[in-house]
């Protein structure tokens, strides 16, 4: 199943309050589209990013908090 492409462009990127100053190895996520996360790299801002059902991000979100 395809589905209408996501404007990024304006996306709010963010980093886990987790990250360090340093750039390090993190994720961006972005807030504000309806039943979905945008992840990215944040080493590579202008590259791809993964459309997460917000479902699925939720369930992966709560399984690393359970372990931390």
């Amino acid at each position: 199943m395809r589905h209408a492409p996501v404007d990024l462009s304006g996306a709010q990127w963010r980093t886990s309050s987790y990250s360090n100053s340093n750039g390090g190895e993190c994720v961006e996520v972005a807030d504000d589209f309806p039943g979905l996360v945008p992840v990215r790299d944040s080493k590579n801002p202008h590259g791809p990013a993964l459309l997460i059902p917000a479902t699925a991000w939720n369930t992966f979100v709560d399984s690393l908090k359970k372990q931390g």
